[in-house]
């Protein structure tokens, strides 16, 4: 028997995504695509490349609406957004991954301080689920909702959590160093992002200010269990997609960087979707795929880790299906 899954605010790029990779799940029956919009435009309308892929219709509809459609809800609504609609949607009986970042720290007032807003529903935060399957698998099997992992912080924490969970790293923050496509912006328009003014050009930006700081050493020091500190800066590069996280860390003592390389091999073994290499990964490696591909590097005395991912699939729709696939008792790496 099928799952019926419906997503809410599908005219995005993880949305897309989403649909592209549903359509090839075998046990997914897709019901419902919501949106905003005037009347009931197909859903390929908004998306070509998935016509003559789906009949699927753009439609503006309630929790109620939904849950008598679905079993499972991808909630790809904006910030601030999604935790208004989420808590009906959980009311009416579905289970729910979201994509936006509403559910993934677990404090209201850090929240409110990143965020600039109050956050809707801030009694379910410490109860909510992070969607980061290889290191909190067990807990998502069992949860109603999944807060679905950032692009950044899934880049940042996987590469960094061999070395925080086994103790090796000094007290000094972590430097996470961020490079990503234009589509980690979004699909809306925004001058930064407008093709003349990112064409060609390399730029910071949110330098001590970016949200993901907050999810990041949240994670991190949730795996290393004592408080973890970053400075993160992100870059947007003049490409489509992808993500390539460098990050400086201070070793407690000297440490052998095949050593280090064995260790990550041994930590991610039994992981489908994360790669450590020898070779010095590139965005393309990794490029529509749901593999994390990560190696480490000894410099000066310095740890440096370096990690590639596609910021639409590992670092948002695919990591929600990976999540899906868990909530439902399907294997893993079903259509992925």
């Amino acid at each position: 028997m099928n799952t019926r899954v419906a997503i809410v605010g599908a005219t995005g790029y993880t949305a897309a995504e989403l649909v592209k990779l549903l359509l090839r799940h075998p046990h997914v029956t897709l019901t419902a695509a919501t949106s905003r919009q005037e009347g009931r435009p197909p859903l390929a309308s908004v998306h070509p490349a998935l016509q003559d892929r789906t009949e699927l219709t753009l439609e503006n509809l309630d929790p109620t609406q939904l849950a008598e459609r679905a079993d499972v809800v991808f909630s790809c609504l904006p910030h601030g957004q999604s935790a208004t609609f989420v808590p009906r949607l959980l009311e009416a009986g579905c289970r729910v991954v979201d994509l936006s970042a509403d559910y993934r720290l677990d404090d209201a007032a850090v929240y409110h301080d990143w965020y600039g807003q109050e956050h809707p529903d801030p009694t379910r935060l410490a109860e909510t689920v992070y969607g980061l399957p290889e290191l909190f698998r067990e807990t998502i099997r069992e949860a109603r909702l999944v807060a679905n992992p950032g692009c950044y912080p899934t880049s940042a924490i996987l590469a960094l959590a061999p070395l925080v969970r086994a103790g090796l790293l000094g007290e000094r923050p972590i430097i996470v160093d961020s490079k990503s496509g234009v589509s980690g912006a979004g699909r809306g328009l925004k001058l930064t992002t407008h093709y003349p003014e990112c064409n060609e050009s390399v730029s910071a930006y949110g330098v001590g200010t970016h949200r993901h700081t907050p999810e990041i050493e949240l994670l991190l020091s949730k795996v290393a269990q004592k408080s973890v500190e970053v400075i993160f800066t992100p870059h947007l590069i003049p490409m489509d997609r992808g993500i390539l996280t460098t990050t400086y860390s201070e070793p407690h003592n000297a440490v052998d960087e095949t050593e280090l390389l064995d260790r990550f091999a041994q930590f991610y073994a039994d992981e489908p979707f994360v790669r450590v290499v020898e070779h010095l990964p590139a965005t393309k490696d990794s490029l529509d795929t749901n593999y994390c591909d990560i190696t480490v590097r000894v410099v000066r005395g310095r740890v440096l880790t370096i990690s590639c991912l596609d910021n639409l699939i590992k670092g948002a729709s695919g990591a929600a299906v990976q999540n899906f696939n868990l909530m439902c008792g399907y294997p893993e790496a079903t259509a992925l």
